[in-house]
C-alpha cells in the first residue's frame, strides 16, 4: 500500500512538472516576442535639474585617438537641432525626450554647450582609480558653476567597480550647483558587459554582435553609456528630480529602459534598428558630418513607455 501511494504521488508529480515545463516552453516565446511591461511612471521629486545653457566640459584621461574624440564631440554637438543635418532619425530628436522632462517641471530647456577640453594622456592620479578620485579629477577641470563635466578613461585605466557593478556613473557637486559623468572604454576590460550590443555578452543568449556605427566597439559602447547617464544626469542631477524606485538605486529616464534600442527588443535583443548598407554596421541615429549612433531607448514620461527613434 505504501509503495503504491509512493508511485501514484511520484507520477502526479512528473504529470505537474512536465506540465509546467511544456508551460514553461509556451511562456518563453510570449516572454520574449510579444510580452510588455507594464507601464512605469517616473516621478518627479521637486529637486533642481540642469536646465538652459548647460556648459559641458571633457576630461579626456588617458589615451584617446583624434578620431574617438571627435566621435563623442560630434555627439554632443548633434544634441542641439541648430547643428542637427536633415537626416533622420536624429540625435536631436532623441533629446527631445529629455526637454519633455524639462517642460513639465516647468524648466526652460537644457541647450548642450562643449565649453572646454582636457588632456591628461599621462594619467597623473595613476590608472587605477577609485571613485573619489574620479571625483577629484571632475574637480580639476574648470567647469562653470551649473554646468557638466565627462570624465572619459582609456581603455587601460581601471575605476573602481568598472565592470563589476556599472559601466559608468554620475555624481555632483551641490555646492557649485554642477554634476559630472565618468565613462569607461570597455573594449579591454570588459565589452561584454560595457559595449554591448556590439560585442557577445558574458551571459544570456549569444546571438551575433551588432556592427558598431563608428568602427570602434569600445567607444560606440561608450557613447551608449554617455547618452544614458547624460539623460540620468539633466534629469536628476542631484538625486531629487525625476526617477523611479528608491532614491538610494534609482531608475532614471534611460536606466529605466535596459538594453532597449529599437522596436519589440526583448533581453539579448536590441530591437528593430537600421542598417548601414555600405558599412554593414547598426545605428538608430544620426548626427552631424555623417556620424550614426546606436542610442538607448529613454522613458516618455508622457506615456511612461520606453521610446525608441526606430
Amino acid at each position: 500500500m505504501a509503495f503504491f501511494q509512493l508511485s501514484w504521488k511520484l507520477s502526479l508529480l512528473l504529470f505537474l512538472f512536465n506540465l509546467n515545463l511544456f508551460s514553461l516552453c509556451l511562456g518563453a516565446r510570449k516572454l520574449t516576442s510579444l510580452y510588455q511591461p507594464p507601464p512605469m511612471a517616473i516621478n518627479y521629486h521637486k529637486g533642481t535639474l540642469l536646465e538652459g545653457n548647460l556648459p559641458v566640459s571633457i576630461l579626456w584621461y588617458g589615451e584617446f585617438s583624434p578620431v574617438q574624440k571627435s566621435v563623442v564631440v560630434d555627439f554632443l554637438l548633434s544634441l542641439n537641432p541648430q547643428n542637427q543635418e536633415s537626416a533622420t532619425p536624429s540625435v536631436s530628436k532623441w533629446w527631445l525626450t529629455i526637454q519633455t522632462y524639462l517642460k513639465k517641471a516647468g524648466k526652460k530647456a537644457a541647450h548642450v554647450d562643449l565649453s572646454n577640453q582636457f588632456s591628461d594622456k599621462n594619467c597623473s592620479f595613476g590608472k587605477i582609480l577609485k571613485k573619489h578620485q574620479v571625483f577629484g579629477l571632475a574637480q580639476k577641470v574648470n567647469s562653470k558653476p551649473g554646468g557638466l563635466t565627462l570624465v572619459l578613461t582609456a581603455k587601460d585605466v581601471a575605476v573602481e567597480g568598472f565592470c563589476m557593478s556599472n559601466c559608468g556613473f554620475h555624481d555632483s557637486n551641490p555646492k557649485r550647483n554642477s554634476a559630472f559623468v565618468w565613462v569607461g572604454n570597455s573594449v579591454s576590460q570588459c565589452p561584454g558587459q560595457c559595449a554591448w550590443p556590439f560585442h557577445q555578452p558574458i551571459y544570456g543568449p549569444q546571438t551575433e554582435p551588432l556592427g558598431a556605427p563608428n568602427g570602434d566597439v569600445g567607444v560606440d559602447g561608450m557613447i551608449i553609456n554617455i547618452a544614458a547617464l547624460l539623460a540620468g544626469t539633466v534629469t536628476n542631477p542631484f538625486g531629487n528630480g525625476y526617477f523611479l524606485g528608491s532614491a538610494d538605486a534609482p531608475l532614471e529616464a534611460s536606466s529605466a529602459c535596459p538594453g532597449v534600442y529599437g522596436k519589440g527588443a526583448y533581453p539579448g535583443y536590441a530591437g528593430e534598428v537600421l542598417t548601414d548598407p555600405t558599412t554593414g554596421a547598426s545605428y538608430n541615429a544620426q548626427g552631424i558630418n555623417g556620424r550614426k549612433y546606436l542610442l538607448p531607448a529613454l522613458m516618455d514620461p508622457s506615456t511612461s513607455q520606453c521610446s525608441t527613434l526606430v
